[in-house]
């Protein structure tokens, strides 16, 4: 089993606190879902795991199977996955380049794949997403669609085959077809050695990836955590029955909400 752990996690942006007291535990075997309102730091979170030098940790640590993230340089971070919110394109390497190098890396240089098992591995995942095969010959993600690039990060995870993957609105922008289509890919990973932790705005992710957990952020922590259930109930009453619930006075600043670092 591998565990991702994050304790009392306190994360600044350009000098201003994001998270504040962060603590989750993600296990393989294990779907989890974040929910919460703009400018909580739901996208802090994953791009603080993942080492972007933007995001300062001022307290708190970051364990995968208790060793210290802080003590990993991001190349050395195997075993982890970020599906971005927004992927870049870059000229000049191909999807399959791209995907064959990242496999390479996590293996031992005398057991590297081979070209012929990596074509045959690819074209069942990328039929399996009803993606073409011009696409993984394209370089990556240029003159994708949104909906493109979602599926080929998709793509990449299941190439790849991390143990923990962190979805940072892969429903983002996606029609009902594209939706289910990735959601089908996430649930073709579910295993005892795949764990995920979905960062969501809509319910309607999890109508067809449903998580074991689903937590809600607000003003940078986790303030309650639940099952399936949770989300259908943030749908029904919105963040504001919540913040009823729980007796919190939470008031997102127009800088949280609209800087570019902190949007969700």
């Amino acid at each position: 089993m591998t565990t991702l752990k994050v304790e009392n996690l306190h994360v600044s942006v350009a000098g201003k606190e994001i998270l504040k007291g962060l603590d989750l535990i993600v296990n393989t075997g294990e779907i989890h879902a974040i929910m919460g309102p703009n400018g909580t730091g739901k996208s802090t979170l994953s791009q603080t795991i993942m080492g972007h030098p933007a995001y300062q940790v001022t307290q708190g640590n970051i364990y995968i199977d208790g060793q210290n993230l802080a003590e990993m340089s991001v190349d050395a971070r195997a075993g982890l996955f970020l599906a971005m919110q927004y992927p870049s394109e870059i000229q000049g390497v191909t999807n399959t380049e791209f995907m064959r190098a990242a496999i390479n890396a996590r293996r031992p240089e005398d057991d590297q794949i081979s070209v012929m098992s990596f074509i045959e591995k690819l074209d069942e995942k990328r039929e399996f997403l009803a993606m073409t095969e011009e696409m993984a010959e394209r370089y990556l993600n240029e003159g994708f669609s949104g909906g493109e690039k979602k599926r080929n990060e998709i793509l990449q995870m299941m190439m790849i085959q991390p143990q923990i993957a962190i979805l940072d609105e892969i429903d983002s922008g996606l029609d009902i077809d594209a939706l289910k289509v990735v959601s089908r890919g996430v649930n073709s990973m579910r295993s005892n050695e795949f764990g995920a932790l979905m960062i969501t705005h809509y319910q309607r992710l999890l109508d067809y990836i449903v998580p074991d957990f689903v937590h809600v952020m607000m003003d940078g922590k986790i303030v309650k955590t639940g099952d399936a259930n949770l989300a259908k109930k943030l749908e029904a009453e919105g963040y504001a029955g919540l913040r009823d619930e729980l007796g919190l006075d939470v008031h997102l600043t127009d800088e949280e909400t609209n800087s570019y670092f902190v949007e969700d």
